[in-house]
């Protein structure tokens, strides 16, 4: 039986998690979890008894479940070596994951779905607050870590080197994000390189927000 992922096509958390599995080149079945319909999907009871934090994604291999993307995308590196995601000398490790923790913990919790509807619905924000919002926060993030690659040597054709990462996994939903709300990525050259270099990859391709079984609009352009 296939490992279950649940996910919704938006998510950047469960994008993560999808490239992850495919750089793995492991078979998975897509369980859609729609983070809007009827409230979203969610915070159904019958999604809180598999998952009680009610987010995606959530991975489910039969045996175990286990949320959080990181620790998704970590424990498949750990049951399954190559490729790796993550390098094999302790102080590349650590870089790695602080770069990926940038986006996954810095960046997109503050930008994301429930917390940018809890600034319209309960702080009362309009559209336009919400969006300066949510760009002010994806910018000073991709600043810093555009900062940081550009001017390390263990960059190549991808973050780390030339094959794809934790850190490319983590960057290249967050750029879909910043695309999609028009924000200007001339800031970003090297940020757009290796995200020109993933999207030539079917990992990320099969990943991406239309091909998903249940995508609801387009790529933004790149």
């Amino acid at each position: 039986m296939k490992p279950k992922l649940y996910s919704y096509w938006r998510s950047s958390a469960a994008f993560r998690v999808r490239i992850a599995l495919n750089l793995k080149g492991m078979g998975y079945e897509v369980i859609p979890v729609h983070l809007g319909k009827n409230g979203g999907e969610q915070m159904s009871e019958s999604y809180e008894n598999k998952n009680p934090n009610r987010l995606v994604p959530l991975f489910d291999d039969g045996k175990n479940r286990i949320h959080q993307s990181l620790a998704i995308i970590e424990y498949l590196d750990e049951i399954q070596a190559e490729p790796a995601l993550l390098p094999s000398s302790p102080i590349d490790r650590a870089w790695v994951r602080s770069i990926a923790m940038d986006m996954a913990i810095d960046i997109h919790p503050i930008s994301n779905l429930r917390v940018l509807r809890h600034l319209i619905k309960e702080v009362g924000a309009n559209n336009e607050v919400k969006d300066a919002w949510y760009q002010h926060w994806i910018k000073l993030g991709l600043a810093s870590v555009e900062k940081q690659l550009s001017t390390d040597s263990r960059r190549g054709r991808f973050a780390f080197g030339d094959q794809p990462g934790l850190i490319d996994v983590c960057l290249v939903p967050q750029l879909f994000n910043a695309l999609s709300s028009k924000l200007d990525m001339s800031p970003y050259p090297t940020l757009m390189k290796i995200l020109n270099e993933s999207m030539k990859l079917p990992a990320f391709i099969d990943a991406s927000w239309e091909k998903q079984i249940d995508a609801e609009g387009a790529n933004p352009t790149i």
